[in-house]
């Protein structure tokens, strides 16, 4: 569900105006997240740590709010939530596909649910109508430190996009580096630093 927001009103304002006329609004930042406890808890209960981690980090995202607005033409709209749309590799196979789904509430039921998409996917990339995404990728082959995404030039595109390479240890724990790349037109810094928060408090809450 959308809601439409009073541009007027918005507290934001100043700074979307700021940065509307910018042709190139997007910031990129990667940081350090520890993963022990989902990694551990992926490999208890069986799952797919890269499909844990893709719905602790909707959840993490859509407890933000400012990584839910978006423009629909030139409206501007403040979404319920967002919906995690990943890149996904079948065994065996060298060319990827995207898998979009709804988010689930329980962690579990989303990773089977996103592995069956997956598994019975027989196309690139299945149609979803809406702007209220979230794009994932990873790089499970390599540590990494930082990334930016293909995309249509669009100033107004506030889909969120983040990415991982492979875990590492460091010390006793596990750790990996999340990428996002984000519109500044809707999220600061601050708002970066609300997500790893949120993160790690789902994380250690598992």
């Amino acid at each position: 569900m959308t809601h439409a927001v009073d541009r007027a009103s918005w507290p934001r304002r100043e700074i979307f105006e700021f940065f509307s006329p910018m042709s190139q609004p997007f910031f990129s930042v990667t940081f350090k997240q520890d993963v022990t406890a989902l990694l551990r808890f992926a490999r208890e209960n069986r799952l797919s740590f890269y499909h844990c981690l893709v719905y602790l980090s909707t959840q993490a995202a859509n407890r933000v709010k400012a990584f839910r607005y978006a423009l629909r033409g030139e409206e501007l709209v403040l979404f319920d939530r967002r919906n995690p749309s990943f890149t996904d590799l079948k065994p065996g196979a060298e060319t990827f596909h995207i898998v979009t789904l709804p988010m689930e509430e329980d962690i579990r039921t989303f990773c089977a649910a996103a592995k069956a998409k997956s598994a019975a996917q027989t196309t690139f990339l299945a149609q979803w109508d809406g702007l209220d995404l979230i794009y994932f990728t990873c790089l499970p082959w390599v540590e990494l430190t930082a990334l930016t995404n293909e995309r249509n030039f669009d100033p107004g595109d506030a889909v969120p996009r983040i990415a991982w390479g492979r875990y590492a240890r460091e010390g006793e724990r596990m750790v990996i580096h999340i990428s996002m790349e984000l519109n500044h037109r809707f999220v600061d810094g601050l708002h970066v630093g609300r997500f790893h928060q949120e993160l790690s408090a789902l994380i250690e809450a598992l």
